[in-house]
């Protein structure tokens, strides 16, 4: 191998016009014809079609950004809405239940009322009750006591009373004194 290159720089040696870095006269001529129908072709068949994809390509992009700023403008009047409309709701649900607690407090309040009327209503009719079984008991117990003051003072005396008359004034006369005497009694109690 070291043979074969040193015969290759021998060879070049030899020859002056042989040159690696600079090629000759007529291959750069034709080098050069060619690279310029090459990009002559480029620049007038490839390189419009190549820019409008490019261009296209700028504009879809540019839209998408319009797109998307447009995007974000409505999402941020979107929460600007939902916001406003969250701050309704609370303000709302605070009414509701400034309502509710009023309806409460009206139903309670009446319920109390209604309570104490009836209680006004139970203890009215227990008096009056009472009175009547007071009043049922006095006229029985003043009839007892009129025949039991009949019976005593006919003992005491020896005889019947027979007028009727005259028992029942002695017999309210007796119970009215009864009575006196026992108002007084009661009040020192």
């Amino acid at each position: 191998m070291i043979r074969m290159i040193s015969s290759t720089i021998l060879a070049t040696e030899g020859h002056s016009t042989f040159s690696l870095l600079v090629p000759a006269v007529p291959d750069l001529i034709w080098g050069t014809v060619a690279f310029l129908i090459v990009a002559i072709a480029i620049y007038k068949f490839a390189w419009p079609s190549f820019s409008a994809t490019l261009d296209e390509r700028a504009d879809k992009i540019e839209k998408g950004i319009q797109a998307a700023e447009i995007a974000r403008a409505e999402i941020a009047q979107e929460r600007a809405g939902l916001g406003e409309q969250l701050r309704d709701a609370h303000r709302e649900a605070e009414v509701i239940r400034e309502r509710a607690t009023d309806n409460a407090k009206t139903i309670v309040a009446q319920a109390q009322a209604q309570a104490h009327s009836e209680a006004g209503q139970i203890l009215e009719v227990a008096r009056r009750r009472i009175e009547a079984d007071s009043d049922a008991a006095r006229r029985t117990l003043h009839s007892e006591v009129g025949t039991l003051a009949t019976d005593l003072a006919a003992r005491i005396v020896g005889e019947a009373i027979t007028d009727s008359a005259l028992a029942q004034r002695v017999t309210d006369r007796f119970l009215d004194e009864l009575e006196a005497a026992m108002i007084p009694a009661n009040q020192e109690a």
